[in-house]
């Protein structure tokens, strides 16, 4: 029986650690030729011995135009094409000054929104524009939040962040609108809080996790781990969501639709 992503080659922006590396793990168990991207030089390293063979790990920042589009080039002269793309990359601007509206720094608005809005505007721009160049069609999947529209003021008030994920939404969707008639499809996963090395505010933090075990009560009430996103990831990615798209998928342990306890 083949694998799910058998002789395809998918792309994974962000995945060097947490959710996109153990994607990336995922989507090599099911025959996928994978490249990686991130920014640390060592993680870059340390992912490369994870993936073995069938991945390559390239070193480049998201959010530069010009890298990334030299991701895409290398991407296809080391494997012929692309199929899939899966934009990871991003997280928190709350060191750079993200927070509450009134508190966010101009500083803090520029750097969130192009660490996980225009990273990812950049990514998926160049994968449409090698999927109308190879005639094949494909798919994009991009990574947004809970955040983007089931907010926690107490304790994630991080107002540009929140944005941003709702503009990957706004962009998924209207992508997937528009490019549906060159079977290009674009879906998003929106996790809630997963124990990753970008999450140690939060899962190092009593009260947060107190919180977030009446919140995501799913599994005995616990933060995600970054193997609960993969089939998903996998299936987004394969042929069999070829008739999916403009879609965004929750894997929240219930946050989306449960109150929570503060």
């Amino acid at each position: 029986m083949n694998k799910r992503l058998q002789d395809k080659t998918i792309l994974i922006i962000g995945g060097t650690s947490g959710l996109g590396l153990s994607a990336a793990r995922a989507c090599i168990a099911e025959g996928a030729s994978v490249v990686v991207t991130g920014r640390n030089a060592d993680k870059c390293e340390l992912a490369q011995v994870q993936l073995g063979d069938k991945g390559l790990t390239l070193q480049a920042d998201a959010m530069n135009r010009e890298a990334t589009e030299s991701i895409f080039q290398e991407t296809v002269r080391k494997f012929g094409e692309l199929n899939g793309l899966y934009h990871v990359a991003g997280g928190s601007g709350r060191r750079m000054g993200d927070g509450p509206l009134h508190d966010i720094s101009d500083e803090g608005w520029q750097y969130t929104l192009d660490l996980n809005l225009t990273s990812l505007f950049y990514s998926n721009r160049a994968a449409v524009r090698q999927f109308r160049e190879q005639g094949s069609g494909g798919s994009v999947l991009n990574m947004t939040s809970v955040l983007a529209d089931s907010p926690s003021p107490e304790h994630f008030a991080t107002h540009t962040y929140a944005a941003t994920k709702a503009g990957a939404v706004g962009l998924t969707k209207a992508c997937a609108a528009y490019y549906a008639k060159d079977s290009i499809r674009f879906n998003a996963i929106a996790p809630s809080l997963f124990e990753t090395p970008l999450a140690q505010r939060a899962v190092t933090d009593d009260a947060i996790m107190r919180y977030v075990r009446s919140k995501q009560p799913l599994d005995g009430g616990r933060a995600g781990q970054p193997s609960d996103t993969d089939d998903a990831v996998v299936f987004f990615l394969s042929d069999a969501s070829k008739f999916v798209t403009g879609q965004v998928l929750a894997v929240d342990g219930g946050w989306s639709v449960t109150d929570g306890q503060i």
